[in-house]
């Protein structure tokens, strides 16, 4: 062997062994999450809980109706399951992997909330039209907010003093006191009125007119119209950093996401985001934007400090909701197709031109996965 086969030989050797010992060469190991992921099935009419340390079905939890939201709550040790044609919220016992409590808020709702300090929830009725507050500890409807005309979507402040509400093609937002029960006059603050959400300071609302493709920010809750940011896409789905300090949108009319800076109230960038991106997450450490590719079956990762995509991963059939574990080790991405729910480490993503995540593991966890919430244990 002569010198420079050697040198060749050894470098090689080298590069190996750095990857088979040093932690630095490669992404650490996942140790997977201590809880569950609790997926709401629509089709199926049940919850699927999802073992996040075994990454293993471990139950289906029937409910006979179908479920299209889910709120985890750590301090109660309980989750909670809308069912809005049926009115329903159920209360799920982690440690049973079975229903607990069962109430009926209405005729039909929307969606519901849960309160910062996490003693109530607060859910959007339709029929009849109204805000109805849940204790949680009687498990119970406490007070109903009536509305004045069936509501789209509803927001609550962080101090959970102040909420407001949307009414669709009615073009309209009301401000509702939560302490006092009372809501204002509605406010005309478009054409067609989905998503609504506040600033992180309370001060504003952010209003998605879907009829102008313009987002509307509302002074509240005085509901003055501020300004009115027209935006490149029918802002159909909302993803807002934890500190409140950008909102990324995406919808019908452009292969992108849109950001906002809801405190300079301007539209700060558009970026391309794959085939028709739809629902997002965002992780905190490293801090990246997870957008759903629904046609193409795809996520798009993009890290939030550059702009730039990092990754595109095949994940599924029809990818319709992404959600993140809390210590941030995990993208969870329902592909409502296919019935499964694919998982993608986070520190595996490699940025770079290779633009590579390998998928970490697909589970079945039943029939149209429209929602998902985690839950330690």
């Amino acid at each position: 062997m002569n010198y420079n086969s050697f040198l060749v030989i050894s470098r090689r050797a080298l590069f190996v062994s750095c990857l088979a010992v040093l932690p630095g060469c490669r992404p650490r190991r996942g140790s997977g999450f201590p809880g569950y992921a609790f997926v709401a099935n629509e089709e199926g009419q049940a919850v699927a809980a999802v073992d996040l340390t075994s990454f293993a079905l471990a139950r289906h939890i029937p409910l006979g109706t179908s479920p299209t939201a889910v709120v985890a709550h750590p301090g109660r040790g309980a989750v909670y399951v809308l069912s809005p044609l049926a009115g329903t919220i159920h209360e799920i016992d982690p440690s049973r992997l079975a229903v607990r409590r069962k109430l009926s808020v209405a005729r039909s709702a929307v969606s519901m909330r849960l309160v910062n300090d996490g003693s109530a929830l607060w859910a959007l009725c339709v029929d009849p039209p109204r805000l109805a507050r849940v204790s949680l500890e009687r498990f119970q409807v406490g007070a109903y907010i009536p509305l004045p005309a069936p509501p789209v979507d509803f927001d609550l402040t962080q101090d959970g003093r102040l909420s407001a509400a949307s009414y669709g093609t009615a073009g309209l937002v009301s401000f509702l006191d939560l302490q006092t029960g009372r809501a204002r006059a509605p406010v005309r603050a478009g054409d067609n009125i989905g998503t609504v959400r506040f600033r992180s300071d309370g001060k504003h609302l952010l209003a998605a007119d879907l009829g102008r493709r313009v987002v509307s920010i509302l002074e509240a809750p005085a509901g003055r119209v501020i300004t009115n940011l027209p935006v490149a896409v029918k802002p159909e789905n909302f993803c807002v950093k934890a500190d409140g300090g950008e909102v990324f949108i995406t919808g019908e009319g452009m292969d992108a996401v849109v950001i906002l800076d809801p405190y300079r109230t301007q539209a700060a960038e558009t970026l391309l985001a794959g085939r028709a991106p739809a629902a997002m997450a965002i992780s905190n450490s490293p801090q990246y934007l997870f957008v759903t590719n629904p046609p193409s079956g795809n996520v798009t990762i993009f890290d939030i400090d550059t702009r730039r995509a990092v990754a595109v991963v095949a994940v599924g059939a029809e990818p319709a909701y992404v959600t993140i574990t809390p210590d941030d080790q995990y993208a969870l991405i329902l592909n409502r197709g296919s019935g499964n729910m694919a998982v993608i480490r986070i520190a595996a993503i490699i940025p770079g031109r290779a633009r590579r995540a390998a998928l970490f593991t697909t589970i079945p966890v039943g029939s149209k996965p429209v929602s998902a919430a985690v839950l330690g244990v």
